[in-house]
């Protein structure tokens, strides 16, 4: 655990860096919110694979669809996750954005 100003990129490398020094290595897959400076540290520091968090992505998602919406646009979103493998999600995905896009302008965020 490190307490930095923010979440910018020169904290991150920092703090990645310090794990890497305390012997932590080998990752594969790093998996968080959708900070910038945080992606950026992943690739260089560890140079592994950065993936959203589903939950992080679910809250901004929601934010999106207003009060009355969330409950549709959450069960339209599920079975995104729900899917067999990357491709059918992607597919999926493509149905919902579709779908809801006339309501929400905003539905072509990437999970």
């Amino acid at each position: 655990m490190d307490v930095g100003p923010s979440e910018a990129e020169t904290f991150w490398t920092a703090f990645l860096r310090k794990l890497a020094r305390r012997g932590l290595h080998g990752f594969k897959l790093v998996i968080s919110d959708a900070h910038e400076g945080i992606k950026a540290s992943v690739a260089k520091v560890m140079n592994t694979t950065w993936k959203r968090c589903r939950v992080h992505f679910m809250r901004n998602a929601l934010a999106h669809a207003g009060r009355s919406g969330q409950r549709v646009f959450s069960a339209f979103t599920a079975t995104t996750f729900a899917q067999e493998d990357a491709q059918a999600a992607r597919l999926q995905w493509r149905r919902v954005t579709d779908q809801v896009r006339p309501v929400f302008r905003r539905a072509t965020m990437t999970p």
